[in-house]
């Protein structure tokens, strides 16, 4: 039976309608981050502020620099020795080259059902479903057991040093008592084939290791002989980066995945056949094939200025990423596949994470999304890239990935987010606020 106040589903109509409305209109404000610190969130910081402020809340804004601004404000549960729990989603947003979208990528459009925009789903949309519940609470008078701490930040699409980063520096205070948080990268519909509509559950993410190579070789005319070309020198360690096949190492969240999406399939969970039991997952299989092992990709190349002179210097970028517990083993690899003439360092750097899946935390979530979709499958896996959850995770706080929106067979997640064309359906939006508004009751 739904609450007294709220609509059939446990959140009142209101809601439904504001969700669409403030991912419309938050999309409208171009929080573009285009890293190396050239960003500004101010607007859509003082936005969610006062939207906050309405429901009696007390958002404060913090910059570590002008225009990169953070929100944060404390929702008091009605259980005073409950531990916190925190849920943050960052305004910024990666660049949108405008001709290349079918509509104006800063448009906020609301078409045929559909919201368009850069943010629609990574992710203003779970921005626009925090500020539609906490709204929502107000008018009906619910308070939630634990404290509830809801931070809005700044550059995460870069290094996070505006945003969450500098939060847990410079205002640790304000997450006293947080001991797990909730953001982006999971509870979103993952379709299986078959009519399977699986929702992964974030529950772990690989470490970040961006890496700067460089080799000093000696600079000459291009038409002698040189056995010390530093362009060749580091164009054969990135070949062997590159060329590498990382081993298999199964850590306990992906150990996990792929023993239910097993189930889901009907197959035996045999860990000492992976590349079979991929075989078996179907489209699933791309939930988990990236996290399975340390990776290495070069992706930037840096030398040479005419064609006739051979460089005393070559440099490259390699975006690395490492599994908790294997860190030593990246290094290691890294200084064999350099070799002694090439030397390289982190140029940015965060630890892999790990997040039980047997909490009651977990349990909770499943439980909000299996309500609203009960024909729905829930997994834990293991996310490729990385989330402000690593900036909290130095206070303490387990993260997990979990901002909830059904989408349809078409709109793939991982496919639109950072995409052309980015874009979430109005009904997923309001299935998203009702499973957070669940959730959040339940944790």
């Amino acid at each position: 039976m739904a609450e007294p106040g709220t609509g059939e589903h446990g959140i009142d109509e209101q809601a439904l309608d504001e969700v669409v409305r403030f991912t419309s209109e938050l999309i409208r404000i171009d929080t573009t981050n285009h890293g190396g610190g050239d960003g500004n969130e101010r607007a859509a910081a003082e936005y969610a502020a006062a939207h906050l402020a309405e429901a009696g809340l007390d958002p404060v804004i913090l910059e570590k620099a002008p225009g990169r601004s953070n929100v944060v404000a404390r929702i008091a549960g009605t259980d005073p020795g409950a531990d916190a729990l925190l849920v943050h989603g960052h305004l910024d947003v990666v660049p949108a080259e405008a001709s290349d979208w079918s509509v104006d990528p800063f448009s906020g459009e609301i078409r045929d059902g559909i919201v368009w925009g850069r943010g629609a789903l990574d992710m203003k949309s779970m921005d626009a479903m925090v500020l539609a519940t906490v709204r929502a609470w107000a008018r009906a008078g619910v308070r939630p057991r634990r404290d509830i701490v809801i931070a809005f930040t700044a550059d995460e699409e870069a290094s996070a040093e505006y945003g969450a980063g500098f939060l847990a520096e410079e205002h640790a205070g304000l997450f006293e008592g947080c001991t797990e948080g909730i953001s982006e990268s999971g509870g979103f519909t993952f379709h299986g084939g078959s009519g399977l509509r699986i929702y992964p559950i974030g529950a772990g993410e690989r470490g970040t290791a961006w890496l700067r190579l460089s080799a000093r070789g000696r600079a000459g005319h291009g038409s002698k002989a040189n056995p010390r070309n530093a362009v060749t020198m580091l164009a054969g360690a990135v070949a062997r980066i590159g060329a590498h096949r990382w081993p298999v190492r199964l850590v306990p969240t992906v150990r996990a995945a792929l023993t239910e999406l097993a189930a889901v399939y009907g197959a035996e969970a045999d860990l000492d056949d992976v590349d079979g039991l991929l075989v078996k997952l179907g489209p699933a299989a791309q939930l988990v094939e990236s996290t399975l092992r340390n990776s290495a990709n070069p992706t930037a190349l840096e030398a040479g200025y005419k064609v006739n002179v051979i460089p005393e210097h070559a440099a490259a970028q390699v975006d690395g990423r490492m599994l908790p517990g294997y860190e030593d083993e990246f290094c290691r690899v890294m200084d064999e596949l350099c070799g002694p003439d090439v030397a390289w360092e982190f140029q940015h750097r965060t630890e892999p994470l790990g997040a039980p899946v047997d909490s009651p935390t977990f349990a909770a979530m499943r439980a909000a999304v299996l309500e609203f979709d009960p024909e729905g499958h829930v997994v834990p896996y293991c996310m490729s890239g990385g989330t402000d959850a690593k900036q909290f995770s130095r206070l303490g706080i387990t993260g997990y990935g979990f901002s909830p929106l059904r989408l349809p067979a078409e709109f793939g997640y991982g496919k639109l987010a950072h995409g052309v064309d980015e874009r979430v359906p109005v009904d997923g939006l309001q299935f998203g606020v009702r499973v957070l508004d669940a959730f959040l009751k339940r944790a």
